[in-house]
């Protein structure tokens, strides 16, 4: 037996059991795919591919921060990730080369923050170097355990460390969430090919 059609209200016509928006009535299905990549160009794994690489990854920017013998530290990482929700813990690296791994060494409690589109200077003050990262122009305070905590971010949390990990050059320090804040304004800050950028819509 032949299948009726109905009309739909765009015009188009619809095949009972077949609900529109299904594979077969969307726009461009003839559209040919595209070519497959050839894999025999692969590079040997090394230092500059895994740059190139995650230089293709966006990735949301934070700034953590410790405090040191009544000293305030604090870095921008790319690194954070989620790891558990219960209990509810946090990961982000480290090199122990860095200005701020003293700091992160020896504080049991830490700030991660959320930073906004709005904040690329932030970032790129304590991605920086030799900067004086909370001086005049930065907005903070002491929070729980002393953390130092940034102002107008979109969302704070003070963490526990209860894991530093050896991992080449650097730490993958483990912190559990002890408290914070996600409701703070602004679209989140993004690092692509060595830029920050806004979220795009």
């Amino acid at each position: 037996m032949t299948a009726t059609t109905t009309t739909a209200p765009n015009g188009s016509a619809q095949v009972p059991g077949r609900p529109l928006g299904s594979r077969d009535d969307r726009p461009g299905r003839d559209a040919p795919a595209a070519p497959a990549r050839d894999h025999s160009a692969r590079q040997a794994g090394s230092p500059e591919l895994l740059r190139s690489v995650f230089r293709r990854h966006a990735a949301g920017v934070a700034v953590i921060t410790a405090e040191r013998d009544g000293v305030p530290v604090g870095f921008t990482a790319t690194s954070l990730n989620s790891v558990s929700a219960d209990p509810p813990l946090l990961s982000f690296t480290i090199g122990t080369g860095s200005s701020s791994w003293p700091g992160v060494r020896d504080s049991d409690h830490l700030g991660v923050h959320i930073l906004g589109e709005h904040q690329s200077d932030l970032a790129g003050l304590f991605a920086r170097s030799g900067a004086d990262r909370f001086g005049p122009d930065t907005a903070w305070a002491p929070g729980p355990h002393g953390v130092p905590l940034l102002s107008g971010v979109p969302a704070w949390l003070v963490c526990r460390v209860v894991a530093r990990v050896p991992a080449g050059t650097h730490r993958v320090i483990i912190s559990e969430a002890l408290a914070g804040d996600p409701a703070g304004e602004g679209r989140p800050l993004l690092y692509h090919q060595g830029r920050f950028n806004a979220l795009r819509d």
